[in-house]
């Protein structure tokens, strides 16, 4: 094996120099213009906007009996059944009250039953009701999200759904021990219906 020279070889960027760098590549990339955005242009507008047309297409399809984050939970129930309250809340990205909140809301339907588990935690399950519920709203879903994304080319369709699940990847905080890679994501590339 050649031994390299020393003093040919690049020396090690600062962290400081490196980070600085990268600050400033990703400030002229950025298309968020210094002097100020309209609010029609700004990010956390058209997310807000993208979520209330999400919302909107769920209550159209599957009318207001169910919100959309319950039908989360329920989804998440059938996938797991038994799973405790912590990890449900962790599952479908809320905090653990708002769970425990509707939680309640579900098991007062009569869809999911909470049985008390040790130190206080409760595992939750669909009941005979909610897998009804569920099996009802499952064939509409896909239509659903069709409708929703038909305004897009099926080549757009298919970079936005890669870019929204990138985008929530690299914005949530990383477990110990994780990657925030998007190209680990199995689902990368596939729609997600």
């Amino acid at each position: 094996m050649a031994r390299r020279d020393p003093t040919t070889m690049t020396p090690p960027r600062p962290a400081a120099l490196t980070s600085a760098r990268d600050a400033a590549r990703t400030a002229v990339a950025s298309p968020i213009p210094d002097s100020g955005i309209a609010l029609q242009a700004e990010p956390g507008h058209l997310i807000r906007r993208a979520h209330q047309l999400a919302v909107s297409t769920f209550h159209d399809t599957h009318g207001r009996q169910i919100t959309p984050v319950q039908y989360a939970i329920l989804r998440a129930l059938q996938d797991t059944p038994g799973i405790d309250q912590v990890t449900l809340a962790d599952k479908v990205a809320l905090d653990t009250s708002t769970t425990a909140d509707i939680a309640t809301r579900l098991e007062a339907k009569g869809w999911i039953v909470r049985e008390l588990l040790p130190r206080r935690q409760r595992a939750l399950s669909l009941t005979p009701e909610g897998e009804a519920v569920l099996a009802d709203m499952l064939p509409r879903v896909v239509p659903m999200y069709r409708q929703l994304l038909a305004p897009l080319a099926p080549a757009e369709q298919a970079e936005f759904l890669h870019l929204l699940r990138k985008f929530v990847l690299l914005n949530e905080p990383a477990p110990p021990n994780a990657t925030n890679d998007p190209a680990a994501d199995p689902t990368s590339g596939k729609p997600e219906f």
